[in-house]
């Protein structure tokens, strides 16, 4: 165990599967404190305890991000279980892919419920203790969905393009009080909800096929080389990193053509 996050106090959303469980055993690995919240209960039961057998120092529950509420009682269970959190890892995020005049107002709801909402409810949440702890980090993992398009993929790029509105805003609004606020952007990454995309088509592996085409190394992101990127933004090895924005897709979206 190395202690690049030592005194971290991190509360990881998403936390029990894909980049949000790889940023979890990562940020372990450096010795952060960590609590852990995600939708699916039995899931996150099952990859917290993996965790603390092996070692980790980390409390969870399952939680609705886009229940104000909750995250505040979350956020109160936090700081009684690993202490008062210094740091935010908005990492929940749902895909919600249409064509704009055949997207529902459920869809649109649940896009924006999840995808902005519930990092802002995560924000509001831990920022006054943060600011009382004399600073910290908050990373908002977005895409490059956040300043590209992909026909037939709306709204969710709305909804992260605003994420990183947000991030621009709070950012600034809280540096003077030693809080840095940044974002992650992954492409394509070897996550169920990418398989699941795939999966949506009529032929899957040529659909994975053509996703390996359009990047320059042939292939995509593992959930373990974005949680090496979240580690670093997260520590204090990047002091004067704010209100910016990390793109990991392998070249892919500054590429004129495949």
């Amino acid at each position: 165990m190395a202690d690049r996050l030592s005194g971290k106090r991190i509360l990881i959303t998403g936390a029990a599967q894909g980049i949000g469980l790889a940023i979890a055993k990562a940020c372990v690995a450096e010795g952060a404190r960590l609590f852990l919240i995600d939708m699916d209960g039995p899931l996150l039961a099952r990859e917290a305890e993996a965790l603390k057998a092996a070692g980790a120092v980390l409390g969870y529950t399952a939680a609705d991000i886009a229940d104000a509420a909750k995250i505040e009682a979350v956020v109160a269970q936090a700081g009684a279980e690993i202490g008062r959190l210094n740091a935010l890892i908005n990492n929940a995020g749902v895909n919600v892919f249409s064509e704009p005049l055949a997207t529902t107002d459920e869809e649109w709801q649940r896009c924006f419920d999840i995808n902005l909402k519930g990092a802002w409810n995560c924000s509001k949440a831990v920022l006054p203790g943060i600011v009382s702890e004399g600073g910290g980090a908050i990373l908002n993992i977005a895409s490059t969905h956040a300043f590209t398009i992909i026909p037939h993929t709306f709204p969710y790029p709305l909804a992260k393009h605003a994420l990183l509105g947000m991030t621009k805003s709070l950012g600034l609004e809280y540096a003077a009080k030693g809080v840095r606020v940044n974002a992650l952007a992954p492409g394509y990454v070897s996550t169920q909800k990418v398989i699941d995309y795939w999966n949506s088509f009529a032929d899957p592996e040529a659909a994975k096929a053509e996703t390996m085409r359009l990047h320059p190394g042939r292939r995509i992101a593992t959930p373990e080389e974005i949680a090496l990127a979240a580690v670093f933004m997260i520590s204090d090895e990047c002091p004067f990193m704010n209100a910016a924005t990390l793109t990991i897709d392998g070249g892919l979206s500054v590429q004129q053509h495949p």
